[in-house]
């Protein structure tokens, strides 16, 4: 008798359900009032005294394996059941959440970001309230000098000296002061100028200056990191430098590229002349150098700036820059697919 017992255990132990009719009907199988367990107590007294111990313990055995067995597929199908109520649940949104996108000004930084990365140039940041002396003293704007002029800055009321910086060569000014040549950093961020607000200009924008310091830096040096960027951004390796004017730079340049006259487009976005100017460089001012606690006798260098939200618009074919801050969802959705 002992083995037969042993026998519904394995059976027990083994039986697997899908529907709640077929668990039921296991349970009254083995604990209903007809059951298999209520036949082998009433066999109990038919048992011999020496199996009695042995015969109750296979008994409860096979009790505990039904009652478990019973519980634990009970829980696996109201589970199941949970589970198919949540996802068949007409209260869901019918559609998933739709992947955002990132900002075209984000897309062309990166961009620019990994091409001088390439060539061994780090990223730098600095604060977008700046002092006088970071801003516009230590590269060689001092007090009073006309080319402040040329930039026009929101100051804090509370502090002459606190302002919205008007460029992130700021950056660089704090970078040199605590690195030692050799220096290559580029330095990404936001700008501020008291502008009127137009489909051209804004009161702030975004703007990448790059700086390479180190002994024996020649004007050479600058035109062939310059071919090298804006052949791998644009795609177009002709580019040109015409003599200009920066406080921090001597010499210094504005760099055009030769954009092409093939389409209307081509000819309205370079007034006819196929040339688009990018950015303004030159050969960091001595003076500058020394400011930063650097000797010009030993290093030389070069740096350069570039406007990220002009570099956006051309790329992107952007007509207006107020576009870029208004968060308008139908002119971000246009650039989901963009990395």
């Amino acid at each position: 008798m002992i083995d037969s017992i042993k026998e519904h255990i394995k059976e027990v132990t083994s039986f697997q359900a899908d529907s709640a009719e077929a668990i039921e009907e296991f349970r009254i199988k083995y604990l209903g009032k007809k059951g298999v367990l209520n036949a082998l107590f009433a066999d109990f007294k038919k048992v011999s005294p020496e199996e009695k111990k042995a015969y109750g313990q296979a008994i409860n055995e096979l009790k505990l394996a039904a009652t478990d067995k019973v519980t634990s597929l009970k829980s696996a199908l109201s589970n199941g059941v949970d589970e198919q109520a949540k996802f068949g649940d007409l209260t869901r949104p019918g559609e998933p959440h739709p992947l955002g996108s990132r900002h075209p000004i984000s897309i062309v930084k990166n961009r620019i970001i990994e091409i001088f990365a390439r060539i061994g140039f780090n990223v730098s940041e600095g604060p977008e309230i700046e002092d006088d002396w970071h801003n516009f003293s230590a590269l060689n704007l001092p007090e009073h000098h006309p080319a402040r002029d040329m930039q026009d800055t929101f100051f804090i009321q509370t502090d002459p000296d606190i302002l919205l910086r008007t460029h992130t060569s700021s950056v660089q000014v704090r970078y040199m002061e605590k690195n030692k040549p050799p220096i290559r950093t580029i330095s990404p961020g936001r700008v501020y100028r008291n502008e009127a607000i137009s489909a051209r200009s804004h009161c702030f924008f975004h703007q990448v200056e790059g700086l390479y310091i180190d002994k024996d830096v020649s004007f050479a040096d600058l035109k062939q990191t310059l071919q090298f960027f804006t052949t791998e951004l644009f795609g177009k390796s002709k580019i040109r430098l015409r003599p200009s004017y920066f406080p921090f730079t001597e010499p210094s340049a504005e760099v055009d590229v030769y954009w092409g006259l093939e389409t209307e487009t081509d000819h309205k976005i370079t007034k006819g002349t196929g040339w688009l100017e990018i950015m303004g460089t030159g050969m960091v001012d001595p003076n500058v150098l020394e400011n930063c606690g650097i000797d010009p006798n030993e290093y030389s260098g070069f740096a350069f700036g570039m406007g990220i939200d002009r570099i956006a618009l051309l790329l992107h074919q952007i007509s207006d820059i107020r576009l870029l801050s208004e968060n308008d969802v139908r002119f971000l959705r246009q650039f989901r697919s963009a990395l």
